[in-house]
């Protein structure tokens, strides 16, 4: 089998650029090692940036979103019972836009199917080779049966624990990570939300996070011990956390109901350089991570998606590499700042174990300063919303 972009990865940002490849004319293969059931099945973040709003469109995939979608101009924050409102629109005049990322992978693989691009899904044991040739090449196993791929370049959309990254030599890759001690309890469950944007909360029993996906589902988040296990946690249990945690208002209209999905999560930060290695080029998570506080994972899988099309788009029309050569770096810069906003907000709203006295009044001291100050408010509107690509 031959084609010009093998991607590696069925999530939302391997199907996204394989959208975009092939409205321009690229020609590409997906794949996924997992079933479409189970990649429909999880659920990921629900918050897109401005920016990754308008590249939907641009892909042809914002019907829904635009329909079912819910844009935010604000969100509030909350540390006990003194609550602010943040007002993107009035900072940067731009907003976000509240759409599940599960909702987001169905429209790309029914937008895939229309075309009629390759995407094989329960792809095993696939791995890219010859990488630093002109001649790259990505093979898998299905059902027993070897396969070949021959390509131009391959696009690592595969993953923290896919191939992709690892095969760039240890040597000539560095690899940056902060672990954090705490994770996030998610519940999901078929109840209205009990704001109309989202509540970050900061408390002395520790964050919570009131969100949603859509205007009967909602999402609430509790900053949990990494100890913690899951089946300790009934829903009474979490409801009555999340009460404590939302400012006293919030917490009585809070609707409760059966969780339909309950998970735990520990929060990092990972950053792995360069993003390309010869003929590959990592998207996503394959080169990321952010703790989900700033909202930039899927985020910043969509830019690096936009940067990588956008040179794919000038190596095919223009014949120049200009665009492959400088996309590491490009996409690092914006990788780093979603990182450090990410560090920032995460520090802002969690109470940490080994926290002073001292600490928890520097803490405070900077939640009082953004309520105040206009110019505090901006700067966090701006990287919340999205920094320009």
């Amino acid at each position: 089998m031959r084609t010009q972009v093998a991607i590696i990865g069925g999530g939302p940002s391997g199907l996204l650029l394989s959208q975009l490849l092939n409205k321009i004319g690229v020609e590409t293969v997906v794949l996924e090692r997992q079933t479409r059931e189970y990649v429909l099945s999880r659920i990921r973040a629900g918050v897109l940036e401005w920016g990754s709003v308008e590249l939907l469109r641009k892909a042809g995939v914002a019907s829904r979103m635009d329909k079912d979608g819910l844009a935010h101009e604000g969100a509030l924050f909350a540390s006990e019972n003194n609550q602010f409102r943040v007002d993107f629109k009035a900072m940067c005049d731009k907003m976000v836009m509240i759409y599940g990322q599960t909702e987001m992978t169905r429209d790309l693989y029914e937008a895939q199917d229309k075309i009629g691009t390759k995407i094989v899904n329960s792809a095993e044991n696939v791995f890219p080779s010859d990488l630093e040739t002109g001649s790259p090449y990505v093979s898998y196993e299905k059902e027993g049966r070897e396969y070949r791929i021959d390509c131009d370049f391959v696009a690592g959309c595969d993953g923290f624990h896919g191939i992709s990254r690892t095969v760039i030599p240890k040597n000539s890759r560095r690899e940056f990570e902060k672990t954090y001690p705490f994770g996030w309890l998610g519940v999901l469950s078929e109840t209205p939300p009990v704001s109309d944007e989202l509540i970050y909360a900061l408390h002395d029993r520790g964050f919570a996070l009131a969100s949603m996906r859509t205007a009967m589902l909602s999402r609430y988040y509790l900053q949990v011990p990494l100890a913690e296990k899951l089946q300790d946690w009934d829903d009474d249990r979490f409801w009555a956390e999340l009460k404590r945690r939302l400012p006293v208002k919030a917490a009585e209209t809070v609707t409760t109901g059966p969780s339909i999905e309950k998970s735990i999560a520990p929060l990092r930060s990972f950053v792995c350089e360069p993003m390309r290695w010869g003929r590959l080029f990592l998207c996503g998570d394959s080169a990321h991570i952010v703790p989900p506080t700033g909202a930039k994972g899927l985020n910043l899988a969509i830019s690096d998606v936009y940067y990588f099309y956008q040179a794919i788009s000038e190596f095919y029309r223009q014949g120049s590499q200009h665009g492959l050569d400088g996309y590491s770096s490009k996409a690092l810069v914006r990788v780093w700042r979603a990182v450090r906003f990410s560090w920032w907000m995460t520090n802002l709203l969690h109470r940490f174990p080994d926290q002073s006295e001292f600490d928890q009044r520097i803490q405070n001291c900077e939640f009082d300063y953004i309520a105040s100050s206009r110019a505090a408010q901006k700067s966090l509107a701006e990287n919340y919303v999205g920094l320009p690509y």
